[in-house]
């Protein structure tokens, strides 16, 4: 995490150097120092301990400098000296999508603006539209990036909140070893992103736990400490730089299965369970389900439902989305596992811009029991990506298979990440594209604009006898840039006409069908396929995240074509070659 820290100062210094308009070259210099850090699978404090970070191509003596600084002292004098240069506000400016240093810049300068509500206030009064480089559009399209980001503020990515709380966790039982403690919440749900965390615990000491949670380090404020619940603001920065809200709640061992579910939510699904135990004649709350005052579920959480008269309903699927009313018939869609996946179709090697070699990824696939991946490296207009030409990419087609000559039992797909040009047409021709084992098609850039223009370009590029997957299909970021603006059910109608799957990106950050977009897709008869987008071995493991989209979206192993043996998979990627 420490790479991550040191690769946020210099890309910032580079942002505020743009900002006043300094020297071009050492702007450019510490934005490439910041992606070579954040890119680097060696930990950087390590190689400075060393004295080897000149070593690293693009690290000169003035950055292992700064490097340096940073790891003994925690700062850089030069970061701290540009920060005085600048209202603080402006920094928060570019976390609005649409906008950069530059156009941050001529805000401050033209408008005096200094911080978001400024730049509101700016676009409300309409005197933003007369700024030179700015307009209508432009207003209009910052006023929708300004309500973006403050409808994800207070919220965290799933990952950074599962690591929180496996952090805290861990903390808590080397402290107090016989403790039990479980998640709750929409973190245990497995949202996108998290508003707070909820942890239940039994403790043969409630006041020494309750103690020892309100006293862990990292926590910048106690809101709430009594007897058996307390609340803190805490924040880890080698895990994210957002406050999070954590409660702690201690719970009897005759109730812990009625908190359980009651804690885990959602609020809708809590709600219908309390209406069928009504017209049961029963109670429900956290504390169990009662008849009378007689206590007759709520030790085991599964336990509740079945006393309501409902098969377990997995947390996932706890939306009120039609999940009580198959619950009560006993005709809840079988739940998709991790185990389930056979192969990740979504990789990246140094060709482009990966970190791990072919044969690396194999073996990390290898140890996770798959039967085969897809090496699928950027095409030549991801250039920032190092796209490979045609030239490039047969000479890599080459390599991936004598590599594979080398494998028993496992197969590594020739393939490529596509992109989608402007027209929808493809970034190599037909007789490339039938050279490769198998063809994602993703939009990279160009993702503003109008919706039908955008979806009409999704949707050509399906026509392709040669496109077996849209890649990432909305191209958001979660909590840094909205889905791009598409008439996803046209989407998925074309991919079902097409034979074309869509993908379910397990990168923490897009997640990307999400889980409405899972269903829609799945109704309609289109096939899914969840992958990581690795660009190194550690990425590959973040196929659960993928897993857990698809469960709350009630995808089934049959939906998903990487579930599959690869016999199918080839079959499917054939039979749409033959068919057009």
């Amino acid at each position: 995490m420490l790479n991550q820290q040191i690769s946020d100062i210099f890309a910032e210094m580079a942002d505020i150097m743009e900002i006043l308009a300094e020297d071009p070259f050492r702007i450019n210099t510490y934005r490439k120092v910041s992606r070579i850090i954040s890119d680097s699978s060696q930990d950087i404090a390590s190689l400075a301990a060393a004295g080897t970070l000149e070593e690293i191509p693009g690290i000169g003596k003035s950055t292992a400098a700064k490097i340096h600084e940073f790891v003994h002292t925690g700062k850089i004098e030069a970061h701290q000296d540009l920060l005085k240069k600048i209202p603080s506000g402006l920094l928060e400016l570019l976390k609005i999508p649409g906008i950069g240093p530059k156009g941050v810049a001529s805000l401050w300068k033209g408008l005096k603006v200094q911080n978001i509500n400024d730049l509101q206030k700016a676009i409300d009064s309409h005197i933003l539209e007369n700024l030179p480089g700015f307009g209508e559009k432009k207003a209009q399209s910052l006023a929708k990036g300004i309500a973006f980001l403050q409808s994800t503020r207070g919220r965290i990515l799933l990952c950074h909140a599962e690591a929180i709380a496996e952090h805290i966790i861990s903390q808590l039982l080397t402290a107090i070893p016989k403790v039990k403690i479980e998640i709750a919440g929409s973190l245990r749900r497995g949202r996108e992103t998290i508003g707070d965390i909820d942890l239940l615990a039994q403790a043969p000491d409630s006041e020494k736990l309750i103690e020892t949670f309100t006293h862990l380090s990292g926590i910048q404020q106690v809101t709430a400490a009594g007897d058996t619940k307390a609340s803190i603001l805490y924040s880890d920065p080698e895990i994210c730089s957002d406050f999070v809200q954590i409660d702690l709640r201690v719970i009897s061992k005759e109730s812990m299965g009625a908190a359980w579910q009651y804690f885990t939510g959602s609020k809708a699904h809590n709600v219908r369970l309390r209406e069928i135990a009504v017209k049961k004649k029963l109670k429900l709350n956290e504390y169990g389900l009662f008849q009378g005052e007689k206590q007759i579920a709520g030790k085991v959480e599964a336990e509740v439902y079945e006393k309501l008269g409902l098969t377990f309903v997995p947390p996932t699927l706890r939306e009120d989305r039609g999940e009580i009313e198959l619950a009560q018939n006993n005709n809840l869609p079988p739940i998709l596992s991790l185990s389930d996946i056979r192969g990740d179709l979504h990789m990246h090697s140094p060709e482009s811009d990966g970190r791990a070699t072919i044969e690396d990824l194999a073996m990390a696939a290898l140890l996770l029991n798959y039967e085969y991946i897809a090496i699928t490296d950027h095409s030549k207009s991801s250039v920032i990506a190092n796209g490979l030409d045609t030239k490039r990419l047969l000479k890599h087609i080459q390599n991936i298979k004598k590599i594979n000559d080398s494998l028993k039992n496992f197969t590594i797909l020739a393939a490529s990440e596509v992109d989608i040009l402007a027209d929808g047409s493809l970034d190599y021709p037909d007789e490339i594209l039938q050279q490769l084992d198998f063809v994602m098609a993703s939009v990279h850039s160009g993702m503003t604009g109008d919706k039908e223009k955008l979806t009409a370009r999704l949707c050509h590029a399906m026509e392709s006898p040669y496109v077996n997957c849209i890649g990432h299909p909305t191209g958001r970021m979660l909590n840094i840039r909205d889905a791009m603006q598409l008439d996803m059910a046209q989407i998925i109608r074309t991919a079902a006409q097409t034979h074309t799957a869509l993908e379910v990106s397990s990168n923490p950050l897009r997640l990307d069908l999400n889980d409405i977009h899972c269903r829609m897709a799945i109704d309609a008869g289109v096939k899914l396929i969840i992958n990581t987008d690795a660009h190194d071995v550690y990425g590959l493991r973040d196929m659960r995240y993928g897993v857990t989209t698809a469960q709350r979206g009630w995808v089934r192993k049959s939906d998903v074509l990487n579930c599959q043996p690869l016999s199918v998979l080839r079959k499917w990627i054939d039979q749409k070659r033959k068919s057009r």
